[in-house]
């Protein structure tokens, strides 16, 4: 991936939440004495997530490989519909920080006849990075997950926090794919927060007001083991 300035680096904490219910942890943001308030209204994420076939992307997260890169297709509402307003990102990780970009893709179906090959077709169609095309050559979509999600910020909007919930997985397969097998995960809570290099240093009054544990794993990840394993 090409340079890019400090600027455009950020941590995100991830948060693990078990056996606590989401308005418990919304009261618990909402009582910060940083003063979280929501910003945004909530919705659902969708994701298609890439990966080689030897999953490598799968394999480097898990061994903690701290440069790494993450390849999607983001959007957002409805799963099974015409998909509007769809983005290719790239999240690349360097140690505990990383940056996303994004590239809009033309809209597509997501109809039980889509095939890998579709959407290779539509990223062919929409992107013309030839560098970002050749990166993914190699590329396949190999999950499809799908959760609630909603926004906080403090009052000067260094920080920001998203709670996510209600999360769904599916398998991404060669030929068509119904997406009537699933795996669901209704227990967990995952709680990020997001914050630019130079507020580090206020990041501690951040978290040590909730009593969560910082995580490493992430919704690809979790969904790989329930599928694939």
């Amino acid at each position: 991936m090409e340079k890019v300035p400090d600027d455009y680096y950020r941590y995100e904490r991830k948060f693990l939440i078990s056996y606590t219910d989401r308005k418990s942890v919304e009261s618990m943001i909402m009582m910060h004495p940083a003063f979280f308030r929501e910003i945004f209204h909530e919705r659902y994420v969708n994701n298609i997530y890439f990966d080689n076939l030897a999953f490598d992307n799968f394999f480097e997260n898990i061994d903690g490989n701290t440069d790494r890169a993450k390849y999607r297709i983001r959007w957002y509402g409805e799963l099974g519909v015409r998909i509007k307003n769809p983005k290719l990102e790239i999240k690349v990780k360097k140690n505990l920080i990383g940056y996303k970009k994004s590239y809009e893709l033309f809209s597509f179906d997501m109809s039980s006849q889509i095939k890998i090959v579709s959407i290779g077709d539509v990223i062919e169609r929409s992107i013309t990075d030839q560098k970002i095309k050749l990166i993914l050559k190699d590329q396949i979509p190999v999950l499809l997950n799908r959760y609630r999600r909603k926004y906080y910020a403090t009052k000067d909007n260094k920080f920001r926090i998203t709670v996510d919930d209600d999360q769904s997985f599916y398998k991404f397969s060669s030929l068509s794919n119904s997406f009537l097998a699933r795996q669901d995960d209704h227990e967990h809570i995952i709680m990020e927060l997001k914050y630019s290099k130079e507020n580090d240093y206020q990041a501690s009054f951040i978290t040590n007001h909730f009593p969560f544990r910082l995580t490493k794993s992430s919704k690809y990840t979790n969904g790989i083991r329930l599928l694939y394993s």
